[in-house]
């Protein structure tokens, strides 16, 4: 039995692991972000509207530049980027939308956090709002790691 194996060039390695990297931490803290942020809309709480604000702003926005950097750098060397295949499309897709989707989630916290600390009490719609959008998000990068991983035609 003969195994034959593709092995990528050297020079694809640092932008890999960068565009992987910031996936992974951007995926991370978006999982975070939901969990304060559906707490939030369930309990009122200031701290966790907070946390999920802070960590959409802190570390979601920043992980989602390092992802797409990653992402153009890597599409660039493999030459993939003006492609037609289908896991490139559902990439560039998912990024286009997710940082839309980000940015809203990140504004609508943002609000939450700025009601809550007027009123003193409860967090309104924005946390809730925030929440389901970040789970939107949360199933779109699912949909698009899946993509990468498995490269369907």
């Amino acid at each position: 039995m003969t195994l034959l194996a593709v092995v990528r060039p050297d020079a694809w390695n640092l932008p890999l692991y960068i565009h992987v990297l910031g996936a992974m931490v951007m995926v991370g803290s978006l999982v975070l972000a939901a969990s304060y942020l559906f707490a939030a809309a369930r309990g009122g709480s200031l701290e966790a509207t907070n946390a999920g604000f802070r960590s959409l702003l802190y570390a979601a926005l920043p992980a989602f530049i390092v992802m797409r950097a990653g992402a153009e750098w890597i599409a660039d060397k493999e030459g993939v980027k003006n492609s037609n295949v289908t896991w490139v499309g559902l990439g560039y897709m998912a990024s286009d939308v997710g940082a839309l989707l980000i940015i809203i989630a990140t504004v609508a916290s943002w609000l939450a956090l700025r009601r809550a600390r007027r009123d003193g009490s409860g967090t309104g719609r924005g946390a809730t709002v925030a929440a389901w959008l970040v789970a939107v998000l949360i199933a779109l990068y699912v949909v698009a790691i899946w993509a990468m991983a498995t490269k369907p035609t």
